[in-house]
């Protein structure tokens, strides 16, 4: 475990008790197949035990298919390497009875021992001391089936193999070593590439998420620069309409007047037509008003106003449009304040609460959902929040890019300008702030508006 970084730790014991819990069960299953298929062996060696080697082998197959049901549990799971050990120990087992029962170092069985060392070994991907433990159980089980064997000690006048046991040991014992080596630095290069392969998933969450904030910052700025670029040229606009406003307004209040010496029958539809005109003229010097707050970004004055000053004026003002057809809920958090200009963040609240009332119209509702309009109030570290959310149809992705671009609706024509959401937009920056949003069609749209807490504290304490 040295290779592996302590913020790593958690992550390679869950990934190594997978992979292993695993391949432990491929193991099961190669031995399940595998341990039978090698009675054919004993049938061409072993001619007069090939009946009850086989049976042995059935009886080890069936052991490791209990094993492999054994590490679908619980406790399985736990010993997940005590397992790896039990499945070395069953074929080992079987053929060091093999060599016990036949001819002891004699026996050619000592190469069974080796392959199952070398299979596992690659199997299982064992650790270092693990490969040690089921060396020295592997070297235990041989050294005790020759010493014990039959073939030893059933005739008296026959005498110890010894230089069979010390030369099948002696392989035995060089291929352990080997597998051990190759266990140690197979083990030391998996740790090393699950670290590398950990490090980049970390570097490439990082880079991903400083892409998404530069996204982020270059959609704003972008943004900024539009509004910039508006304020300009709405300074030209609002002087060169204002004027001609001016004169239309006194030329309505003098026909007005003037209207009072027409004949009864006249004066009816004569109204009517000065109502209409001074409509216009009232929907166009709304505009002109809207256009001015881009021309004067930072010349206000910002108070520490609380959540509930800025919304609950905005719904009495809407109050026709909401009351006994949606739902309003309303959570706010205790001693939170918003540094902005009261009157202009109730004007945004109204374009966001008109925004929601005009997206639950157009939407069906079903399985007993009900239109609700939800606003809450909270504060995250340095940041005062405003949230607010509707069940309404919500914005298609397509448009996400542009809802606050000036003069972008997807309303029909008459029904808005466009100017809602860049006017909150510009609002919300004229405090320090940024507005973002988040919304699934079909579902819901969800707007957040962020108020930086240090500057409101500075604020309070001038």
């Amino acid at each position: 475990m040295e290779f592996i970084p302590k913020e790593f730790l958690a992550a390679w014991q869950d990934y190594d008790r997978e992979t292993t819990i695993r391949k432990t069960k491929w193991g099961c299953i190669f031995g399940i197949i595998m341990v039978p298929v090698f009675g054919l062996l004993d049938f061409y060696v072993y001619h007069p035990w090939a009946k009850q080697f086989f049976l042995l082998r059935l009886l080890c197959s069936a052991l490791m298919a209990l094993l492999f049901f054994l590490l679908r549990t619980d406790f399985g799971k736990k010993h997940y390497r005590f397992q790896g050990i039990v499945l070395l120990f069953l074929p080992s087992a079987t053929i060091a009875w093999m060599i016990y029962a036949t001819q002891g170092a004699a026996s050619p069985y000592y190469a069974g021992l080796i392959l199952v060392l070398m299979v596992l070994a690659v199997v299982l991907d064992w650790t270092f001391w693990q490969s040690v433990i089921s060396v020295l159980l592997v070297l235990t089980l041989y050294a005790a089936a020759c010493i014990f064997s039959q073939e030893s000690y059933s005739d008296p006048d026959k005498i110890f193999l010894w230089h069979d046991f010390v030369r099948n040991l002696f392989f035995l014992i060089s291929s352990d070593i080997a597998i051990i080596a190759g266990t140690y630095f197979h083990s030391r290069v998996r740790m090393r590439e699950f670290v590398s392969r950990s490090e980049l998933d970390k570097s490439s969450k990082a880079l991903a998420a400083s892409l998404k904030q530069l996204k982020e910052n270059e959609m704003q700025l972008v943004q900024s620069e539009k509004l910039a670029s508006l304020g300009r040229m709405s300074a030209g606009i609002i002087h060169e309409i204002n004027n001609p406003l001016n004169f239309a307004k006194t030329g309505l209040f003098t026909l007005r007047k003037k209207g009072k010496n027409l004949a009864p029958e006249q004066q009816a539809e004569y109204t009517e037509i000065l109502t209409d005109v001074e409509q216009g003229l009232n929907r166009v010097q709304t505009i002109v008003s809207d256009l001015r707050m881009f021309t004067h970004p930072d010349t206000e004055m910002l108070d520490a106003v609380t959540p509930e000053e800025v919304v609950m004026p905005a719904l009495r003002f809407l109050n026709n449009e909401w009351r006994d057809t949606v739902q309003i809920e309303q959570k706010f958090a205790p001693n939170q304040t918003i540094l902005a200009n009261k009157n202009k963040l109730i004007h945004m609240m109204v374009n966001l609460f008109q925004n929601s009332l005009d997206a639950i119209k157009t939407k069906t509702f079903e399985n007993g959902e009900k239109p609700t309009i939800s606003i809450e109030g909270r504060v995250e570290g340095d940041k005062s929040l405003l949230i607010i959310r509707d069940n309404g149809h919500g914005i298609e992705q397509k448009h996400l890019d542009k809802i606050f671009d000036p003069f972008f609706t997807t309303k029909d024509v008459g029904e808005g300008m466009g100017l809602g959401l860049s006017i909150c937009y510009s609002i919300v920056q004229e405090c320090g702030g940024k507005i973002s949003v988040k919304t699934e069609p079909g579902k819901y749209c969800e707007f957040t508006l962020e108020f930086p807490v240090k500057n409101q504290q500075a604020e309070s304490a001038t």
